[in-house]
């Protein structure tokens, strides 16, 4: 018997393998022996990424989540369209920049290097780079250690994966107030990877968790701004998310980024009919809406909010109570996300004005593309506007929602 095989035996469990995981027949009868056993068993059952293929076998990180292409060559199928730079890269790149520049930053993940575009830390400025493997809760403790001896940590995880640390978010970092940079790559929908990745929840989860400051930005220069914001944010633990996928082509900066101001948002639309609040990804479909219900008379104010925590109170509380009818947009689940944050900050300010809220219902987003999915949960800005218009009018009280 194996070392591993004892170790398992001696934890109690039955042990059994390691079984051949290609070889189907093997694997049966395997199976149908260990339902014979009495009490626990483990099989050990090994597999090789990629098998059969032998260039996946070889590069088994780069096949992980391949798009299309060349199947003799093994070699991606470049796109007809040029297309934006992804979130990720534009996060890697500005990371990689100010890095090179302060010896103190270390990005942290937790094997995601090459999802997270993290590995083009790891190229650079190796020593400025850490991978704990598939262990959060790890990955967020030694940043919670790093941040004690006076280093910059930024730890990159997939938003659907940072729950598994959320103890240590709270115990190690929050409570001790550590300048700790949480950045939640693929959060809000994610497409074909299903229910087990949707980063749907973090905007909840954190936002209840004292000292720490919550941001995404609207697109991949806003994004550009919050990373040096992040950087330089020493106060405590500060947190962004950012969706996957490409940005919306905007220009980019190679250099002197700014830094924002904690819990300022910005107006990118004036009207007086109507107050929406888009948070992060949801910005731009938001004044896509807003132009869209212009075509039927209503004029609608449209703010850029930036902060979910701080929510900028002293811009949204009199817009609210001046225009009476407010819209949140938010990708990620409406259960204490975005749109509650802004019905509490009206509640807890006696600023009673009927609220709608768009977002993920409580449900678990299925398998799709992220087209699919949008249109699913009628957060396309037609459908959008169709809400909207369904729910408001310029001519009878508002409906609560």
């Amino acid at each position: 018997m194996s070392k591993v095989g004892a170790v398992i035996e001696e934890l109690g469990f039955t042990y059994m393998g390691p079984v051949d995981g290609h070889n189907l027949a093997e694997l049966i009868a395997t199976f149908k022996q260990g339902h014979t056993i009495q009490g626990p068993v483990l099989v050990h059952v090994v597999t090789v990424k990629g098998k059969g293929y032998a260039i996946a076998e070889k590069d088994q990180v780069g096949y992980h989540a391949q798009s299309p292409f060349n199947l003799a060559t093994g070699k991606g199928v470049p796109s007809t369209k040029p297309k934006p730079p992804a979130y990720s890269k534009v996060f890697a790149h500005c990371l990689v920049k100010l890095a090179a520049d302060n010896p103190k930053i270390v990005g942290i993940t937790a094997a995601m290097a090459t999802g997270t575009c993290l590995d083009k830390l790891q190229e650079k400025l190796p020593k400025q780079y850490i991978d704990v493997g598939i262990a959060e809760q790890h990955a967020v403790t030694l940043s919670a250690g790093l941040a004690c001896e006076g280093m910059r940590p930024v730890v990159v995880i997939y938003s659907t994966f940072l729950q598994r640390g959320y103890d240590q978010i709270v115990h190690d970092v929050c409570i001790q107030n550590l300048p700790v940079f949480f950045c939640l790559d693929r959060a809000g929908i994610v497409g074909a990877d299903g229910p087990t990745h949707q980063g749907m929840y973090d905007i909840s989860f954190l936002r209840c968790l004292p000292n720490l400051t919550i941001m995404a930005p609207k697109d991949e220069a806003e994004l550009q701004r919050m990373v040096v914001t992040g950087i330089n944010h020493t106060s405590g633990p500060i947190a962004m998310r950012y969706p996957r996928g490409n940005g919306y082509g905007v220009p980019l900066m190679e250099e002197g980024w700014e830094e924002l101001a904690i819990g300022k948002a910005e107006i990118l639309r004036n009207g007086d009919d109507l107050l929406i609040l888009g948070y992060g990804s949801m910005v731009y479909p938001a004044m896509q809406t807003a132009e869209m219900l212009s075509e039927h008379g209503i004029e609608a104010t449209v703010i850029n909010a930036r902060f979910v925590k701080p929510l900028d109170t002293e811009l949204i509380l009199p817009l609210a109570q001046r225009i009476g009818k407010v819209v949140t947009m938010e990708e990620g689940c409406l259960m204490g996300g975005f749109g509650s944050a802004v019905a509490e900050a009206l509640l807890d300010n006696n600023v009673v004005v009927p609220v709608m809220r768009l977002g993920v219902p409580d449900t678990l987003v299925d398998h799709a593309t992220p087209e699919e999915s949008f249109a699913t949960l009628g957060l396309n800005p037609s459908q959008m506007c169709d809400r909207i218009l369904a729910t408001f009018s310029r001519k009878q009280s508002p409906v609560s929602v």
